[in-house]
């Protein structure tokens, strides 16, 4: 359970970490992960996690991964140096992506970790990587892109009915020292509706790469895009009630256990390993952005107050996320329809449109659900980012996570000469 926030606590921390920062749960990101396992491994029992290091790659929480066995999913080579660097063994590592180096695909192959080929290009990149190291097995997965019924074209992997899709295959079949190691797919939209798309598409995958070409996957991996928790303000904003947990395992989960653990499954024939790539549906809910009101004015009739911190800290464009108000100490009036803004010179940035109660100039602003995509997409506009303090064990025990940038952080690239 989260620690009662309030004022006195706020003003603590403001005194030593400035008017804006963000608070991380850990022990709720922990309790997140323990929850989402076991809804998947209830319905498919050779289950595991591959975090999506995107969402948010605070280190902290990407060795909490490590430490419970989960894989880390990297879009990146400074994604991948994150992983190696919080200790994670390369076997645990996951590349998607449309843009990979050859040498660093290299380096990982021959570390142990699993690169998910995402085009012809790169498939024959590899291949010839693979010829030059006959001695080595590598381990590699296929990005599968099919129709799932969510009317969005996605970008990313192979057409499964495309001719790239037949040509990958006979080079993964002909070389090898190629092992195909996971079939993956992915899609952007979140609502647990498209998930049996997902799950019937990639094991109408798995039987055509199996029958056709000889080849037979470890693992299945159905990508990311899961509702965590949230207030019902939040999902009243969103229009859509998330299912939890246990809604998107039965649905994408179901078809696959019943496939592989419902005696459909041929004498000897191996159970692959199923992932899913979680990033939102577990870190989601494990920050809060506290920010201060600045100054209050009137506008040609309009009440806008302006914030210290902006709404590129809360990455919910277009939505009014969850909000409490802490008494600052100030002088506060009640206010109907007021406009709640950052503090960038960028006309649209606003945290909280319409707005109504009590306010007053230095209260403090707790916006919660701030975990996904946050952190890692806040720009060093106009000013350096904010801290990351971990209160995952009480507000009393506050990790520093990671520290306040400054000047130097930002401009250490830049010739002043």
């Amino acid at each position: 359970m989260k620690e009662k926030i309030t004022t006195q606590k706020l003003q603590t921390l403001a005194e030593r970490y400035g008017n804006s920062f963000y608070l991380l749960d850990s022990a709720q990101f922990r309790s997140n992960y323990r929850e989402l396992k076991s809804a998947f491994e209830a319905v498919y029992p050779h289950f595991n996690i591959a975090y999506s290091y995107k969402t948010n790659y605070t280190p902290k929480l990407c060795k909490i991964v490590d430490e419970m066995g989960g894989y880390a999913e990297v879009v990146s080579e400074m994604e991948m140096e994150i992983a190696l660097c919080c200790g994670v063994m390369a076997e645990k590592i996951i590349w998607n992506g449309p843009v990979k180096s050859a040498e660093c695909i290299e380096e990982l192959l021959l570390a142990g970790g699993c690169v998910n080929i995402d085009s012809l290009a790169e498939a024959e990149r590899i291949q010839t990587i693979a010829d030059r190291h006959p001695d080595k097995i590598f381990q590699v997965g296929v990005r599968c892109n099919f129709d799932v019924g969510d009317e969005i074209l996605s970008r990313f992997g192979f057409d499964t009915d495309g001719e790239d899709f037949g040509k990958v295959c006979e080079i993964l079949a002909g070389t090898l020292n190629l092992h195909l190691k996971s079939l993956q797919c992915h899609f952007a939209k979140r609502k647990v509706e498209y998930w049996p798309g997902r799950a019937a598409g990639i094991l109408a995958v798995y039987e055509k790469v199996r029958e056709k070409y000889g080849i037979i996957p470890d693992r299945i991996d159905l990508g990311g895009g899961i509702y965590g928790k949230m207030p019902e303000s939040l999902s009243r904003e969103l229009g859509y009630e998330p299912p939890g947990y246990e809604g998107y395992a039965k649905a994408g989960a179901s078809e696959l256990a019943d496939r592989f653990y419902g005696g459909q499954r041929e004498k000897r024939e191996q159970i692959p390993e199923l992932l899913i790539e979680p990033g939102s549906a577990l870190v989601g809910d494990c920050m809060q952005f506290v920010t201060r009101i600045d100054n209050i004015r009137n506008i040609r009739g309009k009440w806008i107050a302006t914030a210290t911190g902006s709404q590129k800290n809360i990455s919910m464009t277009g939505l009014n996320p969850p909000l409490e108000v802490f008494d600052g100490g100030g002088e506060r009036k009640q206010y109907a329809d007021m406009d709640i803004a950052g503090y960038t010179c960028i006309e649209a940035d606003y945290l909280y449109r319409h707005y109504t109660g009590w306010l007053g100039t230095g209260d403090f602003l707790v916006i919660n659900n701030c975990g996904s995509y946050s952190v890692v997409m806040k720009p060093p506009f106009i000013q350096p980012n904010v801290p990351v303090l971990d209160i995952g064990y009480g507000m009393d025990k506050v990790e520093v996570v990671k520290r306040k940038e400054g000047f130097e952080d930002l401009f250490r690239t830049f010739y002043f000469a």
